[in-house]
């Protein structure tokens, strides 16, 4: 092989999402959000008699909206990535799923709080926050590009970051345990997926994020009942879910087992200090 193929072969990229494609899609969310500070429908509430349980479901035009934009944000990533120079033949679905979330985890805030300086805060948060994780997004399709570990963390962290707000915010509006196991474990299954995706370069743990789901799930189980704040139920779940995660990668990348444990055993000593000192 001649010293110029291996320079070409080694050559490190950079790609990032066409400009005009990104702000299109980013403001056709932000106009869905701002949709709801314009129209407003009567709220009405849907009856399930299943087999042993009553299930009333509530239907919100905010809601409705968040979950338009939460749909969209997984079919503009689809759009956003579809020129990208190495895409090739490999699936981009699973890209859409950060996307999503944050637009969902963005949405449900904006349609529950009025019109004014709080709205506006979190609004333009959720359009740098919006941005962020499409240019991410478009960059970790390549492995071989320069930005590519920076996305990777910066993805990682958001995912996380998301999978608090999720918890708390179903801790805080006293969500029934039916539905809050199903609400914690499928994000926690999805967040520990990609995650690993990412970290060992495009290979997919589905046994390591259902075990990990499953197990984050009975710790949730288990503080459901306990008189914890909401921040400090959200950072006692939060913290088996990441050192589960991150202990996953480490025993596929096949680290030693000396050192291996280190970083999710202080993660978690870490996330469960700070819960417990919110407590006390």
């Amino acid at each position: 092989m001649s010293e110029r193929v291996k320079m070409i072969l080694m050559e490190e990229h950079q790609h990032l999402p066409d400009a005009n494609r990104l702000s299109v899609l980013t403001s056709t969310i932000l106009l869905i959000y701002a949709l709801g500070l314009f129209i407003r429908v009567p709220a009405g509430d849907v009856s399930l008699q299943l087999p042993g349980i009553f299930v009333v479901i509530p239907l919100r035009f905010g809601a409705l909206l968040t979950l338009l934009s939460g749909l969209l944000a997984a079919a503009g990533t689809e759009w956003l990535l579809y020129d990208h120079p190495e895409r090739g033949g490999q699936m981009t679905w699973h890209h859409g799923l950060l996307p999503a979330l944050t637009a969902l985890v963005i949405g449900f805030p904006l349609s529950s709080i009025s019109a004014g300086p709080q709205w506006w805060a979190v609004f333009a948060f959720g359009s740098g926050l919006l941005v962020i994780v499409f240019a991410a997004e478009y960059i970790v399709v390549d492995l071989s590009d320069a930005n590519h570990p920076l996305a990777t963390m910066v993805l990682t962290a958001i995912s996380f970051a998301l999978l608090l707000v999720i918890t708390i915010t179903l801790k805080a509006v006293g969500t029934r345990l039916y539905l809050l196991l199903p609400g914690l474990v499928i994000p926690v299954a999805l967040v520990s997926l990609r995650t690993l995706y990412l970290r060992l370069g495009g290979r997919w743990c589905i046994v390591w994020s259902i075990a990990i789901a499953l197990s984050t799930g009975q710790i949730a189980l288990g503080l459901h009942y306990w008189p914890l704040r909401p921040l400090s139920y959200g950072l006692l779940v939060l913290g088996p879910a990441y050192a589960l995660t991150m202990a996953a990668g480490a025993i596929e990348e096949e680290r030693s087992w000396r050192t291996l444990w280190i970083e999710p055993v202080v993660m978690l000593a870490v996330i469960w200090g700070i819960a417990l000192f919110i407590v006390g």
